[in-house]
């Protein structure tokens, strides 16, 4: 069974600005896009690779077998991967 690992949201100049976790980097990836991060740079903690995704959240009406207290209108995030990168330093 995979566990969970940790990638480090980066922004536009290398900073580390947040943690997100899950089994693959798309999940983590899902969780950022979700928070309404678009350009998305996740950094696997342990290793030097950079996974990058495009995301984008969308506001879509609830399923039709959602419990009473969700609202009407929901956010459902979606993201695509553009590329590895490798880090020269760490």
């Amino acid at each position: 069974m995979i566990e969970k690992r940790n990638f480090a949201l980066r922004d536009t100049d290398g900073n580390e600005i947040g943690v997100f976790s899950g089994k693959q980097p798309r999940q983590a990836a899902l969780k950022a896009a979700n928070r309404g991060f678009t350009d998305i740079r996740l950094r696997e903690r342990g290793t030097k690779k950079v996974h990058v995704f495009q995301g984008e959240r969308k506001q879509v009406p609830k399923p039709s077998n959602a419990p009473s207290w969700m609202p009407t209108n929901i956010w459902k995030p979606s993201v695509k991967k553009v590329a590895i990168e490798k880090l020269e330093e760490l």
